[in-house]
């Protein structure tokens, strides 16, 4: 029988498998050239009277642009994609030619943003975006390629007289005050040409369709990426709300007040987008259920327990603990004792601190106490949680939540006689979908309960390495490194998957 980690590995690759861009595209989009010549995207026809142009942004955009190149073929008359600095390097270093154009492709490929941070390059790209979007016709056809990660850092234009140095130091300003991502990008998009539907209104009266691979929780059209495409939902009022929560309204550039105190007070009308259609191809949803069907044909019970799992990373270590815990009393038949009811109360607890959207945990612990005793377990989860920085060492938060689970499940253990986990195999897994956690090279982890006494008998202290927020040197460290997930450069991101595996010794 195969292990446990490479069921998890397994279940990992296919997850990662079926939101990769160019599968992803060739799925969803298709080309019918005869006739009256349209584009079917997911079923969806859209008529290219005249012209067919191309423009995208983000860290997938490369191969989302080489598979979309291949299906238009001839009808399409000019593209230009905004991509991070060295990506095409590094695709070609890793062999991924199928991410790559060909030679004579006719995209144009900016590569900008160095370090995810908006800079000259990025700005040249968004420009020659926004002259391309300017000069379209009614009977042209605009295919926008957005790709959450990164996307944002790459089409920077600030609303003149803004200097694109003013924007990103006020953002920089705002992320050391310990504004949230979703904060940051309100802020971004209210200063921009761009975003928060910027695009597709210097683009009308083109017919513009996006597709759009996400890497933000629950899919918000107008998050993602900052919404270049979709109306958005915040006005300058929400804008000016966090400049003065974070105690920012009265040190502004000249330009920015400027801009702040000209901007139109209510959002575009959702009806001004009446020429756009906003289709998301990839997501983790998507990868979470590919990995519940290969699961599933492993022979596991398989529950999808969210995909919006959000959070600080040793609250979520704490809430995939207690759930380890409860499974394996489900295996030792202790389910419906006290002990059982203990954890169940702790478990609600917890997860209603944690407010994790699509998280029905009274349904999950339902469909447990349905299983047979004998049948192997497999909980998969998404999202992204948030480490609180303390140390100074290398890590992400992938890796931190394994080593979090880990000496958890070390801790339940050492409790003694009352610790249900003796009787079971248990696999703890997290990975980014986009092959890197943090300044590492690895994607994420895997953990056992054993790894703790483990790692002790190799004089390392798995505390210390957490307090020191060094996980990445503790797993590296580790019986050689064998506990790291490392897949190398993806070409895709949907954010983080997590992975269960339980089965009866």
């Amino acid at each position: 029988t195969m292990s446990l980690r490479e069921h998890a590995l397994s279940l990992f690759r296919g997850a990662l498998g079926t939101v990769r861009p160019a599968p992803m595209l060739r799925r969803a989009l298709k080309f019918q050239g005869d006739g009256c010549p349209q584009l079917l995207v997911k079923g969806q026809a859209f008529p290219v009277k005249r012209d067919l142009y191309l423009v995208g942004f983000g860290k997938a955009v490369l191969g989302m642009a080489a598979a979309a190149e291949e299906i238009l073929g001839d009808h399409l008359t000019r593209g230009i994609i905004n991509v991070p600095l060295g990506i095409q390097e590094s695709l070609q270093r890793a062999g991924m030619q199928e991410m790559l154009l060909k030679p004579h492709s006719k995209i144009q490929v900016i590569e900008g943003a160095k370090n995810n941070l908006p800079d000259a390059e990025a700005l040249k790209g968004a420009v020659a975006i926004q002259e391309l979007a300017e000069g379209l016709t009614a009977d042209d056809l605009l295919l926008v390629l957005i790709s959450g990660r990164g996307g944002s850092a790459l089409l920077p234009a600030p609303i003149p007289p803004i200097l694109l140095e003013e924007k990103e130091k006020l953002t920089k300003l705002l992320a050391s005050r310990g504004a949230a991502i979703q904060e940051l990008n309100i802020v971004r998009k209210t200063l921009s040409v761009l975003k928060g539907g910027g695009l597709a209104q210097l683009a009308h009266p083109a017919r513009v369709v996006s597709l759009i691979l996400s890497d933000v929780i629950g899919d918000p059209l107008d998050i993602i990426a900052s919404g270049p495409t979709a109306a958005s939902s915040h006005s300058v009022q929400d804008c000016l709300q966090i400049l003065t929560k974070y105690n920012l309204l009265h040190s502004l550039p000249k330009s920015v007040e400027m801009v702040l105190s000209s901007s139109p007070t209510k959002p575009t009308a959702a009806e001004n987008y009446s020429h756009v259609s906003n289709i998301i191809l990839g997501s983790n949803t998507l990868a979470l259920e590919e990995a519940r069907r290969q699961a599933e044909g492993l022979g596991y019970a398989a529950v999808v327990l969210s995909a919006a799992v959000q959070g600080e990373v040793g609250c979520v270590a704490s809430l995939y603990c207690q759930l380890i815990q409860l499974v394996c009393l489900r295996f030792a038949s202790l389910g419906a004792g006290p002990l059982g009811e203990e954890l169940r109360g702790d478990l609600l607890q917890l997860a209603a601190e944690l407010h994790i959207p699509g998280l029905d945990l009274e349904q999950f612990l339902q469909a447990l106490r349905g299983l047979g005793p004998d049948r192997p377990v497999c909980i998969l989860a998404g999202g992204e949680t948030t480490v609180q920085l303390q140390g100074t060492g290398k890590g992400g938060r992938n890796q931190e939540l394994a080593l979090r689970v880990g000496l958890g499940l070390h801790k339940a253990q050492a409790t003694g006689g009352s610790s249900p986990q003796g009787r079971c195999e248990i696999l703890f897994l997290s990975g980014g979908t986009d092959g890197q956690d943090g300044p590492t090279e690895a994607a994420g982890a895997f953990c056992s309960p054993g790894l703790v006494a483990e790692a002790f008998q190799e004089g390392l202290d798995v505390e210390a390495f957490l307090r020191n927020n060094d996980s990445y040197t503790f797993f590296n460290q580790f019986q050689g490194g064998q506990h790291l997930l490392v897949t190398g450069l993806t070409g895709t991101n949907v954010m983080d998957i997590q992975a269960i595996l339980i089965r009866a010794m």
